[in-house]
């Protein structure tokens, strides 16, 4: 006799994926008919699901269904140029690591993360990591043009304790998504602030100057002071999907703020005549790094759509 109970999903690799019940973590398979309407994805089961799996007198298990998913962090699969992946769901939040050098993160990286956790409704904060090792003046000026769009911005560095305090308070109660490229420093972190955790962490490439994959797949890990973090493979494109070049803008929240200036009501900012965006470029009341962001968007180039 099968016996139907819920539960969420803590970890998937692919293949198999565990569920935390109330009974325990099991392991779970996905039925093959199992897909979510109206997502093309490669994953069709995701850390941070919450779902309804069946359980039949030979002790297997599998996934039957999904709950409707309050929010979720997406991006355009690696090789599938019409399909998505889904990095995680249901989140309270997610933090964004950057590096400005060992190893440098994109700036359009950034920009496209934060457009999708926008388009997404996921509050999104940015942690510039590693900060002994950054020069000063390049992370004043990163923070003066990303707490001028509107975000969030806090210093970290685990080898000296800046900032860590501060992001185990905004991890406290909240599932978290922690995401990044390769060797930001993301499982450091979080062991620094649970050492309880089993996170692997890894070296930097002295040869590339880019991270190596410590994190196989995602997992979701409870926290001793309250509250869950994902932790993600590291990330090296985040191409976007399913948002209209018209919508593009509502994106950018300074571009939000400054828009509505503009002389007519379906300007594109970009060659408009009387475009209050544009002169805000100009004057320095939006970053021209910001905007530039914003235009490759547009020309939706293919070396972060793939």
């Amino acid at each position: 006799m099968e016996r139907l109970f819920s539960g969420t999903v803590i970890r998937a690799t692919g293949s198999w994926y565990e569920v935390a019940t109330d009974c325990g973590t099991l392991r779970c398979r996905i039925r093959g008919r199992l897909r979510l309407k109206g997502v093309r994805s490669t994953n069709p089961v995701v850390v941070g699901d919450r779902v309804t799996c069946e359980s039949d007198d030979n002790g297997d298990h599998a996934i039957v269904a999904v709950e409707p998913r309050t929010n979720y962090v997406i991006r355009r699969a690696s090789n599938l140029s019409k399909e998505s992946h889904i990095i995680a769901a249901n989140i309270d939040q997610a933090l964004l690591m950057v590096t400005l050098r060992h190893p440098e993160t994109a700036p359009e990286f950034v920009d496209r993360f934060l457009v999708t956790c926008e388009a997404y409704k996921v509050p999104v904060t940015i942690l510039l990591s590693k900060s002994d090792l950054q020069e000063p003046e390049a992370l004043a000026a990163f923070r003066a043009v990303y707490e001028t769009a509107g975000y969030r911005v806090l210093t970290v560095s685990v080898a000296t304790g800046e900032g860590v305090a501060e992001v185990e308070e905004t991890l406290r109660g909240r599932t978290t998504l922690i995401s990044g490229n390769s060797g930001v420093g993301k499982s450091t972190l979080v062991r620094t602030i649970d050492p309880a955790l089993d996170i692997r962490t890894g070296e930097i490439s002295e040869s590339h100057g880019k991270g190596r994959h410590t994190t196989t797949f995602s997992t979701m890990y409870p926290l001793s002071g309250g509250g869950h973090v994902i932790d993600t493979p590291g990330i090296k494109g985040f191409g976007l999907i399913d948002i209209d070049d018209g919508e593009l803008w509502h994106y950018f929240p300074e571009m939000m703020r400054i828009g509505r200036d503009c002389r007519f009501y379906n300007c594109t900012h970009t060659h408009e005549p009387g475009c209050a965006v544009v002169q805000a470029v100009a004057q320095g009341g939006i970053s021209p790094m910001r905007y530039e962001s914003y235009l490759k968007m547009l020309d939706d180039d293919d070396k972060y759509r793939k």
